[in-house]
């Protein structure tokens, strides 16, 4: 134990915590000086002897010592890194199933490849998410040439990619992939006419990284696949104009947190006379005024450089924790055409949804999941209630001495724009490199401009030149550097003191290391400290510091101002005991809210979940030809007839023909489901005014509906054969409608669907415990159908046979 790490422990782990890994890890360094000596025929032999192992059935327990020393001298000959002893550590952890904590710098990408090979050499595949295309693609070409001296291939996946590509991509040993192309992917494969047309291959493990933004920021957000719709279209652009003309305060109101529009009696009123319609709740109207909703919803909630971007003729969304654009991302039920509408763009179809599952659940189909990431421990008791996700915070490998200080706070805006200006010339005047966080891209181009203003030359990050964004990280630590970015700055990069190749690092050190400055305190904890972890990397000098203001959105939201003396109204002061207390509070407070949300959001995603599982398992039976004899069964005379001596079809081809039946309705019958749980969603909370409870309700109706959906599922299949006009030649697919959607296209839901009623809030404050006890019942009812279809299915697979 000659590196420093154990006798700097870390802030959060103990001597208990780490003693579970401290024999393999002294297991592993004893093989070091002999594979040191090896030469590299030797080693690629061994790494054959581990995958012969592994590949028989021997415990990966046992391979571990071996592959991970092997490992750590491969990345030694080859990237001209040697792991340290924590990076090690860390891989065990990964290897067990955990997810580790580390501070920024420590080196995740190289700590990942060791529990990566260990799994990969199984031939089962290993699933790397990483946390956008740009990292997948650099981290695939990194560490491929260690994977590879193993005998081991190395995959990435891109958006773009053809589906021969990614065959070739997920076929590999190690993939790596944003959790979004996998998952698209999934459910891509969940709509193919052929088995050799999917991509997937049955999931092993996946370690995510930045694990605590896709785990926890990103869980809810549905995946959607789409196909084109045969809606009417309706004249957005005029809604638009008529929601620009009704009046705040006259016409509508926002409730307390300003989520949500409501039309007044007189709104309504000089709503229907703008749009000449008699009645504007009446059921035919019933889009219509979802539609007016939209266009106030994205006239007034939605803010331009805040909410999103217009680029090159599109709307784009910015994500509130990154900052950066949320690529293929869209907000639902038509808010995003709505938007587009309020731009003047060209609007792009949303389609009918063909099947959507939530990042979350996607990662539970997973049999094995770890990661890493710098910030977990505040989610700590989340990710192992939903995930079974045990949180290791891994001890740095040099001591961490960054400095943080309290928070400065003003009274206004104003005040704490011209300390910010003060603070950032003085700094700068010293040579000493600057990152400036801020909240929005309006925030960093409106500080920009006045540091432009000042004489002071800037580099701003944010989600209008986020490809520029490892070019402007590389060169963020030189001399005299002022970045000024949205929260987007260093996920997955570092900054490296001195600039890229650290050529002036001694300079910089000299002056302190790199000074980080947060303009806005954020609801979660852990995106502060991401902005705080920019500084101090491996042990480096550096200092945090956060500038709010008592007009900060934060501030304003939970009347933290109340808290406050009087006195400190005349004389602010940094690190005010109050502030700091009552601000961290109420990031409790929100991550609390927010969490029982999450919770209860999996749940309700989870009945559909269980739906759409079922449902895939006979599909894909049907895909592979191990479910036929429906037809058989249900239509024996027209069966008997078509497959007679002489006839026009072969039992074979007539088979064929079944199971392309069969897929097409399997699919068009679900995508009906989803949309009219869409529906149920949307109103179900009406059910409130009778006394009844909205998520009770859901569960019930969507266990009915399911069962209800596998007689017409038979029904269908059964009048689609019987209709459609079979010869010699087969079926034309294309003149009976029955080639699938002419076209799909993939994309992001911004939010969850309750989010846009009062369903969304029903228990948001309360505890987890009475939540529980509130939904066990209906969850047992889903549950219940869920087994009665799997029952169904069996009987009649059995009656068949």
């Amino acid at each position: 134990m000659s590196e420093r790490w154990w006798s700097q422990r870390g802030k959060g782990s103990t001597s208990k915590d780490l003693a579970p890994y401290l024999s393999r890890l002294d297991a592993i360094n004893a093989l070091e000086p002999k594979l040191r000596g090896a030469g590299d025929g030797e080693l690629s032999e061994r790494g054959e002897t581990l995958r012969r192992r592994a590949r028989s059935g021997e415990a990966l327990d046992a391979l571990l010592p071996e592959t991970f020393a092997l490992v750590r001298e491969l990345a030694r000959r080859v990237l001209g890194e040697r792991p340290y002893e924590v990076q090690l550590l860390a891989g065990i952890a990964m290897h067990e199933g955990k997810l580790v904590e580390m501070q920024t710098g420590e080196g995740k990408t190289l700590a990942a490849v060791a529990p990566v090979t260990l799994h990969a050499l199984t031939g089962r595949g290993v699933h790397v998410l990483t946390y956008n295309d740009y990292l997948a693609r650099r981290d695939a070409a990194w560490m491929g040439p260690v994977y590879e001296r193993l005998g081991l291939t190395a995959g990435c996946v891109q958006e773009g990619l053809s589906p021969e590509e990614r065959q070739r991509a997920y076929g590999c040993d190690v993939t790596y992939v944003t959790v979004k192309e996998a998952g698209f992917d999934h459910l891509c494969d969940g709509l193919c006419l052929e088995k050799s047309a999917q991509v997937h291959r049955p999931f092993h493990l996946a370690l995510v990284d930045e694990a605590d933004s896709l785990l926890i920021d990103e869980a809810r957000i549905p995946l959607v696949i789409a196909g084109k719709g045969d809606e009417p279209e309706m004249d957005l652009l005029l809604l638009a104009e008529i929601a620009g003309r009704l009046e705040r305060g006259v016409d509508f109101d926002l409730d307390e947190y300003a989520r949500n529009i409501f039309l007044t009696d007189r709104g309504a009123e000089r709503a229907e006379a703008l749009l000449r319609c008699e009645n504007l709740f009446a059921a035919e109207n019933v889009r219509l005024l979802a539609e007016l909703r939209n266009a106030l919803h994205a006239r007034v909630l939605l803010r331009r450089d805040i909410d999103y971007i217009v680029r090159d003729g599109r709307i784009e969304l910015v994500d509130e924790l990154t900052g950066r654009v949320a690529e293929d991302r869209l907000w639902p039920d038509g808010l995003q055409a709505s938007l587009e509408a309020k731009e003047g763009l060209l609007q792009r179809p949303e389609g009918r949804i063909l099947d959507s599952i939530t990042i979350q659940l996607f990662l539970k189909k997973y049999p094995r999941l770890c990661g890493m990431t710098g910030t977990a421990r505040p989610a700590a008791s989340e990710l192992a209630e939903v995930y079974g996700l045990d949180v290791l915070t891994v001890p740095t490998h040099r001591p961490l001495v960054r400095i943080d200080h309290p928070d400065v706070l003003f009274v206004s805006r104003e005040a704490k724009r011209q300390a910010l200006l003060e603070e950032i010339g003085s700094v700068h005047a010293t040579g000493r490199p600057l990152l400036v966080g801020t909240g929005s891209v309006e925030e960093s181009e409106r500080l920009a401009a006045d540091l432009g203003r000042a004489g002071i030359a800037c580099r701003v990050l944010n989600a209008r030149n986020d490809a520029e964004e490892a070019e402007i990280v590389a060169e963020a630590g030189a001399p005299g550097a002022v970045t000024i970015s949205t929260n987007m700055a260093g996920r997955g990069t570092d900054i490296r003191l001195g600039g890229s190749g650290e050529r002036h690092r001694d300079e910089v050190v000299a002056l302190g290391g790199l000074y980080v400055i947060g303009t806005n305190r954020h609801e979660s904890r852990r995106i502060d400290d991401q902005l705080r972890g920019r500084a101090g990397r491996q042990g480096d000098p550096g200092i945090s510091r956060f500038f709010i203001s008592l007009e900060d959105d934060l501030m304003q939201r939970h009347g933290i101002e109340k808290l406050l003396p009087p006195s400190f109204f005349q004389h602010p002061e940094a690190g005010h005991p109050v502030v700091q207390r009552e601000v961290a509070r109420v990031q409790r407070i929100v991550e609390g809210q927010y969490a029982d949300l999450r919770k209860r959001l999996l749940v309700t995603s989870w009945v559909l979940e269980r739906q759409r599982s079922l449902l895939q398992e006979w599909r894909q039976q049907v895909l592979e030809g191990r479910d036929e004899g429906l037809l058989a069964e249900r239509s024996r005379r027209w069966w008997q007839l078509l497959t007679a001596p002489g006839a026009a079809q072969d039992e074979a081809a007539l088979r064929s023909i079944e199971r392309r039946i069969t897929l097409i309705t399997l699919d068009r019958c679900w995508s009906q489901h989803l949309a009219d749980m869409q529906a149920l969603r949307d109103e179900i909370h009406l059910v409130q005014l009778d006394g009844r409870d909205p998520f009770s309700e859901f569960c019930r109706t969507a266990g009915a509906a399911f069962q209800a959906l596998q007689g017409w599922i038979e029904e269908g299949i059964v009048e689609t054969f019987e209709r459609v006009r079979i010869t010699a030649s087969g079926v034309d697919w294309e003149s009976e409608g029955l080639l699938g959607p002419s076209s799909t296209w993939t994309y992001l839901v911004t939010d969850n669907v309750f989010s846009s009623n009062a369903f969304h809030t029903l228990s948001v404050r309360a505890s987890f415990g009475l939540w529980a006890t509130l939904v066990c019942w209906p969850l047992l009812l889903a549950w219940g159908a869920a087994k009665h279809w799997r029952r169904w299915r069996q009987r009649r697979a059995t009656a068949v046979k």
